[in-house]
Protein backbone atom coordinates (compact mmCIF):
# COMPACT_ATOMS: atom_id res chain seq x y z
CA UNK A 1 0.00 0.00 0.00
CA UNK A 2 1.56 3.15 -0.98
CA UNK A 3 1.52 6.08 1.47
CA UNK A 4 0.30 9.46 0.05
CA UNK A 5 3.80 11.80 0.24
CA UNK A 6 3.39 14.66 2.80
CA UNK A 7 3.16 17.86 1.43
CA UNK A 8 5.56 20.40 2.30
CA UNK A 9 4.53 23.67 4.62
CA UNK A 10 2.76 26.30 2.88
CA UNK A 11 5.92 28.96 4.04
CA UNK A 12 9.13 26.34 3.62
CA UNK A 13 10.64 28.87 1.60
CA UNK A 14 10.12 32.00 4.31
CA UNK A 15 11.07 30.11 6.98
CA UNK A 16 14.03 28.61 5.16
CA UNK A 17 15.45 31.99 4.30
CA UNK A 18 14.75 32.97 7.48
CA UNK A 19 16.70 30.12 8.79
CA UNK A 20 19.71 30.89 6.39
CA UNK A 21 20.03 34.28 6.93
CA UNK A 22 19.38 34.32 11.08
CA UNK A 23 21.94 31.39 12.01
CA UNK A 24 24.12 32.60 8.71
CA UNK A 25 24.75 35.84 11.20
CA UNK A 26 25.56 33.17 13.68
CA UNK A 27 28.15 31.36 11.44
CA UNK A 28 29.82 34.44 11.62
CA UNK A 29 29.59 36.25 15.16
CA UNK A 30 30.32 33.21 17.19
CA UNK A 31 33.08 32.48 15.26
CA UNK A 32 34.72 35.65 15.14
CA UNK A 33 33.28 37.85 17.38
CA UNK A 34 35.93 37.04 20.14
CA UNK A 35 38.88 37.84 17.58
CA UNK A 36 37.31 40.79 16.64
CA UNK A 37 37.16 41.97 20.42
CA UNK A 38 40.80 40.60 20.78
CA UNK A 39 41.80 42.70 17.81
CA UNK A 40 40.39 45.86 19.76
CA UNK A 41 42.70 45.37 22.78
CA UNK A 42 40.09 43.21 24.81
CA UNK A 43 41.51 40.72 27.26
CA UNK A 44 40.60 37.52 27.45
CA UNK A 45 38.65 37.91 30.33
CA UNK A 46 37.28 40.69 28.69
CA UNK A 47 36.14 38.66 25.60
CA UNK A 48 34.75 36.07 28.33
CA UNK A 49 32.67 38.31 29.65
CA UNK A 50 31.23 39.92 26.58
CA UNK A 51 31.22 36.85 24.95
CA UNK A 52 28.76 35.79 27.56
CA UNK A 53 26.14 37.83 27.18
CA UNK A 54 25.11 36.21 23.96
CA UNK A 55 23.97 33.35 26.74
CA UNK A 56 23.09 36.20 29.63
CA UNK A 57 20.28 37.94 27.43
CA UNK A 58 18.87 34.40 26.56
CA UNK A 59 17.73 34.57 29.56
CA UNK A 60 15.74 37.02 29.75
CA UNK A 61 15.02 38.35 26.03
CA UNK A 62 13.24 34.98 24.75
CA UNK A 63 11.16 34.83 27.84
CA UNK A 64 9.79 38.24 27.48
CA UNK A 65 9.20 39.13 24.20
CA UNK A 66 7.61 34.95 24.05
CA UNK A 67 5.19 35.58 26.83
CA UNK A 68 4.58 39.28 24.34
CA UNK A 69 4.02 36.89 21.24
CA UNK A 70 1.82 34.36 23.00
CA UNK A 71 -0.14 36.63 24.77
CA UNK A 72 -0.76 39.18 21.99
CA UNK A 73 -0.86 36.40 19.45
CA UNK A 74 1.59 38.73 16.71
CA UNK A 75 4.20 36.63 16.61
CA UNK A 76 5.40 37.53 13.53
CA UNK A 77 4.77 41.01 14.55
CA UNK A 78 7.46 40.37 17.46
CA UNK A 79 9.84 38.65 15.22
CA UNK A 80 9.48 41.49 12.85
CA UNK A 81 10.65 43.95 15.20
CA UNK A 82 13.48 42.35 17.15
CA UNK A 83 14.97 41.27 13.14
CA UNK A 84 15.09 45.58 12.50
CA UNK A 85 16.44 46.09 15.71
CA UNK A 86 19.47 43.40 15.91
CA UNK A 87 20.16 44.56 12.10
CA UNK A 88 20.23 48.15 13.69
CA UNK A 89 21.83 47.63 16.88
CA UNK A 90 24.99 45.80 15.26
CA UNK A 91 26.41 48.75 13.98
CA UNK A 92 27.36 49.82 17.07
CA UNK A 93 30.11 48.02 17.12
CA UNK A 94 31.89 50.58 14.70
CA UNK A 95 32.06 52.74 17.52
CA UNK A 96 32.76 51.12 20.44
CA UNK A 97 36.39 50.89 21.53
CA UNK A 98 36.58 50.48 25.28
CA UNK A 99 35.11 47.38 27.01
CA UNK A 100 32.25 49.62 28.50
CA UNK A 101 31.45 50.50 24.81
CA UNK A 102 31.33 47.21 23.35
CA UNK A 103 29.39 46.19 26.69
CA UNK A 104 26.19 48.55 25.97
CA UNK A 105 26.55 47.02 22.09
CA UNK A 106 26.33 43.44 22.89
CA UNK A 107 23.62 44.06 25.17
CA UNK A 108 21.27 45.56 22.46
CA UNK A 109 22.42 43.38 20.14
CA UNK A 110 21.57 40.14 22.15
CA UNK A 111 18.69 42.05 23.51
CA UNK A 112 16.98 41.59 19.45
CA UNK A 113 18.72 38.59 18.23
CA UNK A 114 17.88 36.11 21.50
CA UNK A 115 14.00 35.69 21.15
CA UNK A 116 14.52 35.53 17.37
CA UNK A 117 15.69 31.60 17.34
CA UNK A 118 12.47 30.61 19.49
CA UNK A 119 9.48 32.87 17.56
CA UNK A 120 11.24 31.34 14.36
CA UNK A 121 10.53 27.96 15.79
CA UNK A 122 7.71 28.49 17.13
CA UNK A 123 5.50 29.75 13.77
CA UNK A 124 7.24 27.28 11.83
CA UNK A 125 5.65 24.87 14.50
CA UNK A 126 2.11 26.20 14.37
CA UNK A 127 2.48 25.85 10.66
CA UNK A 128 2.91 22.58 10.41
CA UNK A 129 0.54 21.93 12.79
CA UNK A 130 2.17 18.52 14.82
CA UNK A 131 3.40 17.20 11.86
CA UNK A 132 7.37 17.33 12.38
CA UNK A 133 8.01 15.35 8.93
CA UNK A 134 9.93 18.47 7.57
CA UNK A 135 10.86 19.91 10.68
CA UNK A 136 14.98 18.37 10.21
CA UNK A 137 14.79 19.48 6.42
CA UNK A 138 14.09 23.55 6.92
CA UNK A 139 15.96 23.57 9.93
CA UNK A 140 18.85 22.52 8.08
CA UNK A 141 18.87 25.29 6.14
CA UNK A 142 20.04 27.60 9.20
CA UNK A 143 23.18 25.08 9.81
CA UNK A 144 23.67 25.57 5.65
CA UNK A 145 23.38 29.30 6.04
CA UNK A 146 25.85 28.95 9.58
CA UNK A 147 28.41 26.57 7.21
CA UNK A 148 28.41 29.19 4.32
CA UNK A 149 29.28 31.41 6.20
CA UNK A 150 31.97 29.98 7.96
CA UNK A 151 33.79 28.92 4.27
CA UNK A 152 33.52 32.48 2.67
CA UNK A 153 34.01 34.83 5.57
CA UNK A 154 37.23 33.25 7.40
CA UNK A 155 39.15 33.71 3.78
CA UNK A 156 37.15 36.55 3.53
CA UNK A 157 38.35 38.06 6.88
CA UNK A 158 42.13 36.63 6.55
CA UNK A 159 42.21 38.93 3.07
CA UNK A 160 40.90 41.63 4.70
CA UNK A 161 40.95 41.50 8.14
CA UNK A 162 38.89 40.81 11.40
CA UNK A 163 37.67 44.55 11.40
CA UNK A 164 35.21 44.29 8.44
CA UNK A 165 33.45 41.36 10.35
CA UNK A 166 29.98 43.64 11.48
CA UNK A 167 29.50 44.39 7.82
CA UNK A 168 28.60 40.79 7.19
CA UNK A 169 27.21 40.39 10.69
CA UNK A 170 24.73 43.13 9.30
CA UNK A 171 24.14 42.04 5.97
CA UNK A 172 22.99 38.69 7.08
CA UNK A 173 20.93 39.88 9.74
CA UNK A 174 19.05 42.63 7.25
CA UNK A 175 18.88 39.28 5.18
CA UNK A 176 16.89 37.81 7.76
CA UNK A 177 14.48 41.17 8.53
CA UNK A 178 13.80 40.77 4.96
CA UNK A 179 12.92 37.23 5.38
CA UNK A 180 10.28 37.94 8.39
CA UNK A 181 8.36 40.11 6.13
CA UNK A 182 7.14 37.40 4.05
CA UNK A 183 5.88 35.19 6.92
CA UNK A 184 2.37 35.43 7.91
CA UNK A 185 1.34 33.96 11.16
CA UNK A 186 -1.33 30.69 10.98
CA UNK A 187 -3.94 30.46 13.02
CA UNK A 188 -3.59 28.79 16.12
CA UNK A 189 -5.58 26.27 16.78
CA UNK A 190 -6.84 26.75 20.62
CA UNK A 191 -7.28 29.98 22.35
CA UNK A 192 -5.63 31.84 25.42
CA UNK A 193 -8.62 30.41 27.71
CA UNK A 194 -7.97 26.78 26.42
CA UNK A 195 -4.39 26.99 27.21
CA UNK A 196 -2.61 24.50 29.65
CA UNK A 197 -1.30 25.85 32.96
CA UNK A 198 2.42 26.89 32.67
CA UNK A 199 2.05 27.08 36.16
CA UNK A 200 0.92 23.68 36.68
CA UNK A 201 4.06 22.30 34.00
CA UNK A 202 6.75 24.15 35.95
CA UNK A 203 5.88 21.92 38.84
CA UNK A 204 6.60 18.36 37.75
CA UNK A 205 9.68 17.32 38.52
CA UNK A 206 10.20 15.60 35.06
CA UNK A 207 9.62 18.73 33.40
CA UNK A 208 12.67 20.20 35.70
CA UNK A 209 14.82 16.97 35.23
CA UNK A 210 14.92 17.71 31.54
CA UNK A 211 15.30 21.15 31.53
CA UNK A 212 18.73 20.74 33.89
CA UNK A 213 19.58 17.96 31.76
CA UNK A 214 19.61 20.78 28.47
CA UNK A 215 21.16 23.51 30.80
CA UNK A 216 23.86 21.06 31.63
CA UNK A 217 24.20 20.43 27.63
CA UNK A 218 24.46 23.49 26.42
CA UNK A 219 26.94 24.24 29.66
CA UNK A 220 29.44 21.83 27.84
CA UNK A 221 28.51 23.54 24.97
CA UNK A 222 29.42 26.68 26.17
CA UNK A 223 33.21 25.34 25.74
CA UNK A 224 32.62 25.31 22.06
CA UNK A 225 30.57 28.28 21.74
CA UNK A 226 33.11 31.07 23.81
CA UNK A 227 36.47 29.82 23.34
CA UNK A 228 36.80 27.05 20.47
CA UNK A 229 37.92 30.29 18.05
CA UNK A 230 40.61 31.10 21.00
CA UNK A 231 41.79 27.53 21.20
CA UNK A 232 42.11 26.57 18.09
CA UNK A 233 44.46 30.03 17.88
CA UNK A 234 46.73 29.10 20.59
CA UNK A 235 47.01 25.98 18.87
CA UNK A 236 48.18 27.81 16.03
CA UNK A 237 45.75 27.33 13.49
CA UNK A 238 44.79 30.23 10.89
CA UNK A 239 41.17 31.92 10.35
CA UNK A 240 40.33 29.64 7.35
CA UNK A 241 41.84 26.19 9.29
CA UNK A 242 39.29 27.51 12.17
CA UNK A 243 36.79 28.13 9.66
CA UNK A 244 37.31 24.68 8.37
CA UNK A 245 36.57 22.72 11.94
CA UNK A 246 33.63 24.49 12.60
CA UNK A 247 32.56 23.30 9.04
CA UNK A 248 33.03 20.06 9.77
CA UNK A 249 31.15 20.19 12.93
CA UNK A 250 27.95 21.88 10.76
CA UNK A 251 28.62 19.59 7.78
CA UNK A 252 27.90 16.58 10.15
CA UNK A 253 24.93 18.75 11.53
CA UNK A 254 23.21 19.10 8.28
CA UNK A 255 23.62 15.59 7.54
CA UNK A 256 21.92 14.57 10.63
CA UNK A 257 18.72 16.59 10.70
CA UNK A 258 18.33 15.83 6.89
CA UNK A 259 17.76 12.59 7.78
CA UNK A 260 16.38 13.71 10.79
CA UNK A 261 12.67 12.13 10.18
CA UNK A 262 13.56 8.21 9.52
CA UNK A 263 16.53 8.23 12.30
CA UNK A 264 13.39 9.57 15.04
CA UNK A 265 11.03 6.91 13.54
CA UNK A 266 13.38 3.76 13.91
CA UNK A 267 15.15 4.88 17.74
CA UNK A 268 13.05 7.63 19.40
CA UNK A 269 13.56 10.56 21.17
CA UNK A 270 14.68 8.91 24.32
CA UNK A 271 17.53 6.78 22.95
CA UNK A 272 18.70 9.92 20.99
CA UNK A 273 19.25 12.37 23.56
CA UNK A 274 20.60 10.08 25.42
CA UNK A 275 23.04 8.73 22.75
CA UNK A 276 24.08 12.89 22.55
CA UNK A 277 25.22 12.95 26.30
CA UNK A 278 27.62 10.27 25.91
CA UNK A 279 28.74 11.06 22.28
CA UNK A 280 29.16 14.33 23.99
CA UNK A 281 31.30 12.96 27.01
CA UNK A 282 33.77 11.24 24.63
CA UNK A 283 33.66 14.51 22.12
CA UNK A 284 34.87 17.24 24.83
CA UNK A 285 37.30 14.54 26.49
CA UNK A 286 39.28 14.47 22.90
CA UNK A 287 39.31 17.84 22.45
CA UNK A 288 41.15 18.34 25.28
CA UNK A 289 43.02 15.45 25.65
CA UNK A 290 43.97 15.11 21.67
CA UNK A 291 44.49 18.46 21.36
CA UNK A 292 47.68 18.66 19.23
CA UNK A 293 46.19 15.90 17.08
CA UNK A 294 44.58 17.46 13.63
CA UNK A 295 43.14 13.91 12.75
CA UNK A 296 41.48 13.72 16.52
CA UNK A 297 39.79 17.44 16.64
CA UNK A 298 38.12 16.34 12.66
CA UNK A 299 36.70 13.46 14.22
CA UNK A 300 35.10 15.20 17.15
CA UNK A 301 33.87 17.72 15.14
CA UNK A 302 32.34 15.36 13.05
CA UNK A 303 30.50 14.27 16.66
CA UNK A 304 28.66 17.69 16.46
CA UNK A 305 25.81 15.50 14.66
CA UNK A 306 24.73 13.68 17.83
CA UNK A 307 26.26 15.95 20.72
CA UNK A 308 24.20 19.04 19.12
CA UNK A 309 21.78 17.91 16.01
CA UNK A 310 20.42 15.11 17.69
CA UNK A 311 20.32 16.55 21.16
CA UNK A 312 18.78 19.47 19.82
CA UNK A 313 16.27 17.98 17.87
CA UNK A 314 15.18 14.99 21.01
CA UNK A 315 14.73 18.36 22.85
CA UNK A 316 12.44 20.33 20.67
CA UNK A 317 10.30 17.41 19.86
CA UNK A 318 10.06 17.14 23.86
CA UNK A 319 8.88 20.90 24.51
CA UNK A 320 6.44 20.30 21.15
CA UNK A 321 4.53 17.65 23.60
CA UNK A 322 4.43 19.78 26.52
CA UNK A 323 4.20 23.12 25.64
CA UNK A 324 1.91 23.09 22.77
CA UNK A 325 -0.35 25.69 20.79
CA UNK A 326 -0.66 28.67 22.84
CA UNK A 327 2.41 27.87 24.83
CA UNK A 328 4.25 27.34 21.92
CA UNK A 329 6.27 30.53 22.07
CA UNK A 330 6.76 30.53 25.63
CA UNK A 331 7.83 27.01 25.71
CA UNK A 332 10.69 27.24 23.11
CA UNK A 333 11.53 30.92 24.75
CA UNK A 334 11.36 28.68 28.16
CA UNK A 335 13.86 26.19 26.49
CA UNK A 336 16.12 28.69 25.12
CA UNK A 337 16.47 30.54 28.10
CA UNK A 338 16.93 28.00 30.44
CA UNK A 339 19.31 25.70 28.20
CA UNK A 340 21.47 28.68 25.95
CA UNK A 341 20.45 31.59 28.16
CA UNK A 342 21.27 29.85 32.10
CA UNK A 343 23.34 27.09 30.54
CA UNK A 344 25.72 28.96 28.44
CA UNK A 345 26.02 32.14 30.68
CA UNK A 346 26.73 29.97 34.04
CA UNK A 347 28.84 27.48 31.48
CA UNK A 348 30.68 30.31 30.18
CA UNK A 349 32.05 31.90 32.99
CA UNK A 350 32.50 29.23 35.13
CA UNK A 351 34.95 27.86 32.05
CA UNK A 352 36.61 31.00 31.89
CA UNK A 353 38.29 30.62 35.53
CA UNK A 354 39.02 27.37 34.08
CA UNK A 355 40.66 28.85 31.68
CA UNK A 356 42.69 31.26 33.00
CA UNK A 357 43.34 28.77 36.12
CA UNK A 358 43.97 25.46 34.75
CA UNK A 359 44.34 26.17 31.07
CA UNK A 360 42.64 25.91 28.05
CA UNK A 361 42.97 21.96 27.94
CA UNK A 362 40.99 21.84 31.27
CA UNK A 363 37.88 23.63 30.12
CA UNK A 364 37.44 20.68 27.76
CA UNK A 365 37.39 18.18 30.64
CA UNK A 366 35.19 20.42 32.26
CA UNK A 367 32.87 20.19 29.09
CA UNK A 368 32.72 16.27 30.03
CA UNK A 369 32.02 16.17 33.07
CA UNK A 370 29.40 18.99 32.65
CA UNK A 371 27.61 16.20 29.88
CA UNK A 372 28.17 13.61 32.30
CA UNK A 373 25.58 15.73 34.78
CA UNK A 374 23.40 15.79 31.75
CA UNK A 375 23.05 12.28 31.06
CA UNK A 376 22.09 11.49 34.72
CA UNK A 377 19.91 14.29 34.68
CA UNK A 378 18.14 13.33 31.18
CA UNK A 379 18.19 9.53 33.19
CA UNK A 380 16.06 10.90 35.45
CA UNK A 381 13.66 12.45 33.20
CA UNK A 382 13.01 9.75 31.06
CA UNK A 383 12.95 7.68 34.73
CA UNK A 384 10.15 9.84 35.75
CA UNK A 385 8.45 10.70 33.04
CA UNK A 386 7.74 6.75 33.01
CA UNK A 387 6.16 6.58 36.44
CA UNK A 388 3.81 9.90 36.13
CA UNK A 389 2.68 7.91 32.31
CA UNK A 390 2.19 4.85 34.44
CA UNK A 391 0.84 6.64 37.23
CA UNK A 392 -2.06 8.72 34.78
CA UNK A 393 -2.47 4.78 33.09
CA UNK A 394 -3.48 3.19 36.24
Amino acid sequence: MNVPRRAWPQQSFQFALFFFAYYGYTGIFTPYASLYFADKGMTVAQIGVLMSLMQVMRIFGPNFWGWVADYTQKRVLVLRLMALGATISVGGLFFGQTFAAFFIVMVLINTFTSPQGPLSEALMLAEMRGDLTYYGKLRLWGSIGFVVTLMLVGQVLDWIGIARMPWMAMLLLGIAWCASMRIKQSVQGASRSQAPSMAHLLRRREVWAFFISCFLMVAAHASLYVYYSLYLAQLGMSKGSIAFMWTLGVLAEILFFYYQAPIFKRFGIRALMLLGFAVAIIRFAMIGWGAQSFAILVFAQLLHAFSFAAHNSAAVMTIQQWFSGPLQARGQALFISISYGLGGTLGGLLLTLIWEGLGPQAVYYAASVFAVAGLLSACLYFRWQAHASNSLAS
